[in-house]
This record gives structure tokens, C-alpha cells and sequence, in this order.
């Protein structure tokens, strides 16, 4: 007897591997037959805490049973539908021979818990005494574990309960919580200890209960918090874990644009995936495993929008359209939905990461993770059909690249487009249009200007001979082996300024119409409209405004040096006495006006006062003009995406600066902003600090488009919208424009300004 307990406490300190079935068996062929050995507690410590989770006659799995005798005392006390499992030939032996008279309706199997062979949902229980811990040793990692806590949850019925007893070591915490947060409710209990109890260890029962709901809850513990903490090490990181895992579950249950993982998918995170719920829409990281990576949309169609054609269906979009509107936009991604007759749509939304791979590639990656998602069971045999969003660009040429410190990766690129608008193909119907483009590859590939190339652009008032040929001597040598790459003859059309290709920039100059009345007075008057304009980006709209709104003065601001080089040589962007370029901090910028404004009322107030004291004064105050602006344009992209904006960066929505740009503003002033942001509670707490500081604001939603132009007017009397008509008509007559399409494009844009206070 005391060689065998010296050869048992001798293997116990060399065990080292838990999960070695040739350890196992030796350590249960030296115990012998009648030797049980139990872990963590006696069966008089776990009876009543055990027995008072379990329902009336479970079916109950016990894995990992070892030689435990627990198995047998829940047979004794009524439960006798109970099958065990180990992988231990010698342990199930024993175990048989030990029960086969006694409780003849137990059942005992040789098995791995890790690849059980039960069918689905064949139990009401599963009590596992040790097991998880067994396979958690951290040398091993979770591997094991997960596939365990896996089967685990194939086996159990819905409803069903997991009571594992355990040492609750913050490893094994952290892949517990996390296979069983979705579509469980868990609980912790601490098993009592007798007084006379020599363990150092506390043993815990883990309760996860198996629901059909998708709603998170936290995990509940029946302790006593305050006074166990100073139980030690042990109970602290138990506590420490479990406070942790609630707060990822609130903020799981808060977070409105949760990103899910595929994992979390599969265990229940939006419920059971294989059932369509009409109407339902979550987002989803893609990959890990796989090639790639993809941001993901699932949307299930409403039953009214059937008959449907694919049970699944899966819609790509390529990088250079993820942007707009129709596929960034919940609204917009419903409509996609509607026009792809599928059941449940998967959209996925590609980005730089993908642009070096084919689409055959990226379909290939795609297709094993997206029929984990498809509705139904896999096997039924329906196809999958893949959807691509054309890019509508039929034919692309780089044509200059550079690295800003400030800005990052740029691209300046010529583009022909599969179609184009409707207005300008009637101008200029003979050939395929060329569009330059400047993205910014810090936003996603954000196309941050887009400009018409046109023989027209060469005829330009703004662009002298003497310009031209200095902007073709600095960068012939850059755009030569361009040219020779794309066999184009781009280098024969010039930027034509009087068209806005981005439809934004029309919603901007048909805003002007709020003010109309203002232009004309100062029109008449031969006075000049002073604009600042902050974001130069191309130069596209400066350029415009300069050659088809003469009377306007502006000044643009350009933090990034680079941006203003590339819009000079690249897009025919050119200062002269009445469009000033800057290069300098935009905010700081407006507050220099803002002061300087406030300074110059102070010095006439007080010109007045020193005017009434001295009868000799000549008058000159009244002269004196304060150089406030009538126009204040933002339109700068974001370069930290965590302000929920792609436009403008969140300072420029912060309330001091809004107040700020209303000091720099004329009486008659008008605040034009360029807002972007897939999120609708963004914009509404954008739209509500402007209504605490201007007294009218108007909005202007593209429907093709995510950008929302925002107008704040700092006159109390506003123009009310039954006067839209004539302010829009006097828009008209102020704008010098070549062709009256692109005139009538810009009125029919007033259409859709809209009222927000």
C-alpha cells in the first residue's frame, strides 16, 4: 500500500500533460479498481448546490469521468439516465466493472470529449468535474478546450444546462465566457468547504444554461463579493474576470454598430444563423483564417420584398464605390437588398487591403466563410450567386503619386467612366470624358476632388499663356512616362473650370442661393463678396467660384503644402487678385478673422465716441470698413476616422469653433460645411450644436451621395421657402456660365435644400 500511494504521488508530480491518454492510463491501472479519486470537492460538499440546477429525469453526460464516483451518487440519488465518457480504456474499465450490478442503468463509453460521437442535442445535462481544466494547461493552449466547450454545446438540448466544476483559473475563464456569451445565461457559485478542509484551492461550479435568445446578460455569481475578495489571489482574479467579461457584454449590448467576428456568429451572437429574421441587418469582420479579410454587411429582406430568387445571394463592392451612399448607408444597403432578390444579401465591402487581388481570387477566399452564413442547412444543394458593383470605370491611368507627412498617400488619376452624367455627356457627346481625380488614401480611397479634363480647360480666362507653360515645364518630366504607359493623349486637355464634377460642389454653390438676394444688392453696388474657403483639396471649387461668380473674393486655406502643390501643377488651380491661396491651420485661420473682426468694432465704437466729444472731427469712422466674411465654406476631410466623420475633422464641429466662425461672419454671413458620416446620430449632434449658434439652418441631401451639405445663416430674418423659386432665379443671373445645362443643374439642386430650424 505504500508503494502504490508512493508510485501514485510520484506520477501526480510528473504528470505534467493533463490531456496524454497514456498518462491517464497509467495513473488509473495504479489506483487500481475500487480506488476512486476525486478532484476539487466531495460529493457531501457539491450534493446540494449540484442537485438544485438539475431538472427531473435529465438525460446527463458526464466526460472526463475518470474514476470519480460522482457519476455514481447522482445515480443514487434518483438521476439514473447517465452516460460517461473518457478516453481511458482502464478508467471506463474499472468503472463498468464497478456499477454493472449496482446501477445497471448507467451507461460508460470510451470516447474523446473533445470529438464526442453523440448525435445533436442529446442531452438535458453535462456535468464535467475537472475536465476543462484538464485540457486548459497553459503550455498546451486553448485549443483543446475550445473544441471541447464546442462539443459541449453541439450535444446539449436547447434549454440545456453546462455545470463544470472548476478550479476557475482566469485562462479557462476567458474561453468559458467567451463560447458561451451568446445565447447563454451563466452563473458562478462557490462550492462550501468543510471547516476541516486542508484544500488551498476554492472549487467553483460554473452554471451555462443554453437559451434560444440572443440577448446578452451578465454573469451572475451567489457570493458574496465584498467578503471574498480577501480570500486571496484566487478569488480576486475570479472577480477581476468576471467584472471584465460584464463590462465587454454591456458594451456588446450597447454598441449599435457592433462588428462581429464569424466566431461570434456561430455561437449565437444574432441567434440561429441557419433561420432568416426579415429585416435584420449586423455588421461582421470576415477572415482571420482565411487569405483576406472583409468588412461585412448581413441584411435579411423583408418577407414582403419575395418571391425571391437565391435563398443567399453575396454582393461585393469594389473599394472605389464602398463610399457612396447607396452602399455605405443602412438606407441605401436596403435598396441593394431589394434589387438582388436574395433572402439574406451578404455585402461585402472591399477596401486598399484587396486591390492587388483578382476577383477570382477574392471569391475563392470567400466562398467557404460566406456559406456559413447562408440560411438553411449546407447541404440542400442551392448555389451561392456572387454579385459584383461595377466600379464604372472603363479605363484608369495614375498619373502622379506622392507621400504627404501631413496627408499620407496620395494618387492623382486620369479615369474614363463606363457612363457619366447626363448633363455634360449632352455638352460634349463626341467622345469619352476624362476625369481627374485626387485621392486620399488615408480615408479609404476617398476621392477628395474630381475635375473634367476638356480641350475647353486650355481656353480658360484663369489659366494665362504664361501660367499654362510654366505649370507643363514643371511637370512634363513627371508626366511623360505616364503618357507613354497609358497611350492617352491626356496631356492635350486641361482642367475645365467651369463644370463641377462632384455633385457635393454643386449642392455648395446652389446653397449660395440663400443669400442671393445679398449677392445682387452687392453686385449692383460693385462691391465685392469676400468667401473663405477651408480645405483646398484640387482647387476645384476656389476655381470655380473665381471664374463663374465674379464678384466673389476668395481665400483658401490648405494646411498640407504638398495638397497645394499637387493642386497647381496637376489640376490648373492658380491665384490671382481675387483668389488668394494660404497655407496654414484652418481653424486658426477663422479665429484671426473672428479677432480681428472684434477688434475693429472696438476701435469704431470708440472712433464714435471720440467723434462726439470733438466737434472737429472729420467723420472718417464711418468710413471705415470691418473686414468680416460673407462666405465661410469647410470642406476638409478627417484624418482619425474614430470621430465616426470621413468630413470634416471634429473640431471644426466643436462648439467653441462654430461660435467662432460666427464672429468671423458678416451680418448677412453664410456657414457652408460638408459633413460625412455613416452614422445618423453624428449628424444629428453636428446639426444640434449648429442650431445653438446659428438662427436658420438648411440641409442637402444627395440621394447618389453620402455627403450632407449643411447651411447655417446668421440672420435672424430668414428666407422662407416659398421664395426659393425667385432667390433661385437670381442665383442664375449672378453665375457667368458657358453652358446653360450646367446652370440648370445647379438650380435644380435649390430643389432639394430643405429646412432644419
Amino acid at each position: 500500500m505504500e508503494k502504490k500511494e508512493e508510485q501514485l504521488a510520484e506520477l501526480l508530480g510528473t504528470l505534467g500533460d493533463f490531456t496524454s491518454k497514456e498518462n491517464w492510463d497509467k495513473f488509473f491501472t495504479i489506483r487500481g479498481t475500487d480506488d476512486s479519486f476525486e478532484w476539487y470537492a466531495e460529493w457531501s460538499e457539491l450534493r446540494d448546490p449540484l442537485l438544485s440546477h438539475l431538472p427531473p429525469q435529465p438525460q446527463i453526460l458526464v466526460p472526463g469521468c475518470g474514476s470519480s464516483r460522482l457519476s455514481e451518487h447522482l445515480y443514487d440519488a434518483g438521476f439514473t439516465s447517465i452516460t460517461n465518457i473518457d478516453f481511458s480504456k482502464v478508467a471506463i474499465s474499472d468503472c463498468l466493472r464497478r456499477n454493472v450490478r449496482h446501477r445497471p442503468d448507467m451507461r460508460w463509453r470510451v470516447m474523446d470529449m473533445t470529438a464526442m460521437q453523440f448525435s445533436e442535442e442529446a442531452f438535458d445535462v453535462v456535468v464535467d468535474k475537472g475536465g476543462l481544466d484538464a485540457l486548459m494547461e497553459p503550455e498546451m493552449g486553448p485549443k483543446l478546450g475550445d473544441q471541447y466547450l464546442s462539443e459541449v454545446r453541439r450535444v446539449l438540448k436547447c434549454g440545456g444546462k453546462f455545470v463544470c466544476l472548476t478550479l476557475a483559473e482566469s485562462h479557462v475563464l476567458a474561453l468559458l465566457f467567451s463560447k458561451y456569451r451568446f445565447g447563454w445565461k451563466m452563473g458562478i457559485h462557490a462550492i462550501p468547504q468543510k471547516p476541516s478542509s486542508k484544500r488551498s484551492l476554492q472549487a467553483y461550479m460554473v452554471v451555462a444554461e443554453k437559451e434560444v435568445s440572443s440577448v446578452l446578460q451578465d454573469v451572475t455569481t451567489s457570493f458574496n463579493k465584498s467578503s471574498f475578495a480577501c480570500r486571496g489571489s484566487q478569488a480576486s482574479g475570479l472577480l477581476e474576470a468576471v467584472d471584465k467579461e460584464n463590462q465587454i457584454r454591456r458594451e456588446y449590448s450597447l454598441g449599435s454598430d457592433v462588428l462581429y467576428s464569424l466566431e461570434e456568429l456561430n455561437l449565437g451572437a444574432r441567434g440561429d444563423l441557419t433561420k432568416l429574421s426579415p429585416g435584420s441587418r449586423f455588421q461582421l469582420n470576415l477572415g482571420g483564417g482565411s487569405r483576406f479579410s472583409y468588412r461585412a454587411v448581413v441584411l435579411d429582406a423583408q418577407d414582403s420584398s419575395g418571391p425571391f430568387a437565391y435563398h443567399c445571394g453575396v454582393f461585393i463592392v469594389p473599394k472605389t464605390r464602398a463610399h457612396e451612399w447607396l452602399f455605405s448607408s443602412e438606407e441605401g444597403q436596403w435598396m441593394v437588398v431589394e434589387s438582388s432578390k436574395a433572402a439574406r444579401l451578404v455585402m461585402i465591402l472591399l477596401d486598399a487591403s484587396h486591390v492587388s487581388a483578382s476577383m477570382d481570387d477574392i471569391q475563392k477566399d470567400l466562398s467557404p466563410l460566406v456559406k456559413q452564413l447562408a440560411p438553411g442547412k449546407d447541404d440542400n444543394g442551392a448555389q451561392i450567386p456572387f454579385m459584383i458593383a461595377s466600379d464604372g470605370i472603363k479605363q484608369r491611368d495614375i498619373v502622379h503619386q506622392v507621400t504627404s507627412t501631413i496627408t499620407g498617400p496620395i494618387i492623382v488619376e486620369d479615369v474614363i467612366y463606363e457612363t457619366v452624367d447626363g448633363d455634360i455627356s449632352r455638352i460634349l457627346p463626341s467622345r469619352d470624358l476624362t476625369f481627374r481625380r485626387l485621392v486620399f488614401q488615408r480615408s479609404e480611397g476617398l476621392v477628395q476632388s474630381e475635375a473634367l479634363l476638356s480641350e475647353e480647360g486650355s481656353n480658360s480666362k484663369v489659366v494665362g499663356e504664361k501660367e499654362r507653360k510654366k505649370t507643363n515645364s514643371s511637370s512634363r518630366s513627371k508626366r511623360k512616362g505616364i503618357q507613354k504607359r497609358s497611350g492617352e493623349t491626356s496631356h492635350q486637355l486641361k482642367v475645365y473650370h467651369g463644370y463641377l464634377a462632384s455633385s457635393y460642389h454643386t449642392g455648395i454653390i446652389s446653397g449660395l442661393m440663400l443669400i442671393s438676394s445679398y449677392l445682387e444688392s452687392m453686385a449692383s453696388a460693385q462691391k465685392s463678396v469676400k468667401a473663405v474657403v477651408i480645405g483646398l483639396g484640387a482647387g476645384l471649387l476656389p476655381m470655380f467660384l473665381n471664374r463663374c461668380l465674379p464678384i466673389v473674393h476668395t481665400e483658401v486655406v490648405e494646411l498640407d503644402p504638398v495638397v497645394l502643390k499637387l493642386a497647381k501643377e496637376y489640376f490648373g488651380f492658380v491665384e490671382d487678385d481675387c483668389l488668394k491661396a494660404h497655407v496654414a491651420d484652418g481653424i486658426q485661420f477663422v479665429r484671426n478673422i473672428a479677432n480681428s473682426a472684434a477688434s475693429d468694432e472696438t476701435s469704431l465704437v470708440q472712433d464714435k465716441k471720440d467723434a462726439q466729444c470733438n466737434t472737429s472731427s472729420n467723420g472718417d469712422f464711418e468710413s471705415k470698413v470691418i473686414s468680416k466674411v460673407d462666405i465661410l465654406i469647410i470642406d476638409v476631410d478627417s484624418a482619425d476616422s474614430s470621430s465616426g466623420m470621413t468630413c470634416p475633422a471634429a473640431d471644426f464641429v466643436d462648439e467653441s469653433f462654430l461660435q467662432t466662425v460666427k464672429d468671423a461672419l458678416s451680418e448677412k454671413g453664410l456657414f457652408i460645411i460638408n459633413l460625412v458620416s455613416r452614422s445618423q446620430a453624428i449628424k444629428d449632434t453636428v446639426i444640434s450644436r449648429m442650431k445653438v449658434v446659428f438662427s436658420h439652418l438648411f440641409s442637402l441631401q444627395l440621394e447618389e451621395d453620402v455627403n450632407e451639405v449643411i447651411f447655417g445663416l446668421c440672420s435672424a430674418s430668414c428666407i422662407d421657402e416659398v421664395c426659393f423659386p425667385e432667390a433661385a432665379l437670381q442665383l442664375e443671373k449672378l453665375l457667368k456660365l458657358e453652358h446653360p445645362e450646367i446652370s440648370q443643374s445647379i438650380i435644380n439642386t435649390t430643389k432639394k435644400l430643405r429646412h432644419l430650424k
